[in-house]
């Protein structure tokens, strides 16, 4: 998983495409923001456009965004382009939907973040007008307080039944896993340990069963950082580029941290704790030597 905001550009990105494709990685992700919330401005590849040729240019990942916020698109046109993007890559994507959080780059670029409860009042409508428009064959109408559809289907249907699969992003119980009890075939936790991920699953869980839905409807996954060094010296220099040390990042718990041996020997215990899928973020784009030696270590 990659941030996108982060100095992404169409060079870099096919070559990691081309390096996720080929070196065995399930699935390419990423981000979908414009900046980051502290300065400086970096290049920054727009989501959709990047993985409408992610879709045409590879034949195996999968790959989505974690996550899409819906206050910068309207949701009628996530919907189209989600399920259009998913035909066009034979059914590889995966919609991941969030509300919105970055209020930085809300105010640079006129959108509307809201507060905390009409935001996610809004996130809730779009995910009922996406699911709508992604799963029924006859037109829909739908009257909500910031979204209305008079009639509207979505032409042509996606060829998966449903279109792709929803996402949601987040770690909430009062909110998120509500919304992903509801709404989602995967919920995408954003670096939990694996204690507290174990915890969030067995309320999701709880939810699940209360909403008519059983537990294995919806798939787990988690979005965790990566500090990864061949040696010791490696591993050292790259946390030194956070301000820390490798210790310091271990005891977090929230992190992938160490050699290949050493985390894959994490990534069995968040393993034990529920998680099915796990989205190692890659924050220096251009290290491909890193994730080839990455890849040889761990799958």
């Amino acid at each position: 998983m990659i941030e996108g905001q982060d100095g992404l550009t169409w060079p870099r990105w096919q070559r990691l495409a081309a390096a996720a494709e080929d070196l065995g990685f399930v699935g390419l992700y990423r981000s979908d923001h414009y900046t980051n919330a502290n300065p400086p401005d970096k290049a920054s590849l727009e989501l959709w456009v990047s993985l409408t040729w992610l879709a045409s240019h590879t034949g195996r990942i999968e790959f989505g965004p974690l996550v899409s916020p819906v206050s910068f698109r309207q949701p009628t046109l996530t919907a189209r382009m989600a399920a259009a993007v998913d035909d066009l890559s034979g059914g590889r994507l995966t919609l991941g939907l969030g509300a919105g959080w970055q209020a930085r780059e809300h105010d640079h670029f006129g959108w509307q973040l809201l507060d905390v409860p009409a935001r996610f009042a809004r996130f809730e409508e779009g995910l009922e007008v996406i699911t709508r428009l992604l799963n029924s064959d006859a037109p829909v109408d739908f009257d909500g307080a910031h979204y209305r559809l008079r009639e509207a289907i979505l032409l042509p249907r996606p060829a998966r039944p449903g279109g792709p699969p929803i996402l949601i992003g987040g770690n909430g119980p009062k909110r998120t896993l509500p919304l992903v009890a509801r709404y989602a075939s995967e919920w995408n936790g954003v670096f939990l340990t694996p204690a507290d991920f174990a915890d969030r699953n067995r309320q999701l869980d709880a939810l699940l069963l209360a909403a008519g839905r059983e537990p294995a409807a919806v798939r787990r996954s988690l979005m965790i950082g990566c500090v990864f060094g061949r040696d010791a010296a490696e591993l050292e220099t790259h946390a030194a580029r956070r301000g820390t040390t490798p210790d310091k990042l271990r005891a977090s718990g929230k992190l992938a941290v160490g050699d290949g041996a050493e985390i894959a020997d994490q990534l069995v215990a968040w393993s034990a704790a529920g998680v099915q899928r796990i989205m190692l973020q890659w924050l220096d784009l251009d290290d491909l030597d890193g994730i080839a030696a990455l890849a040889r270590a761990i799958l």
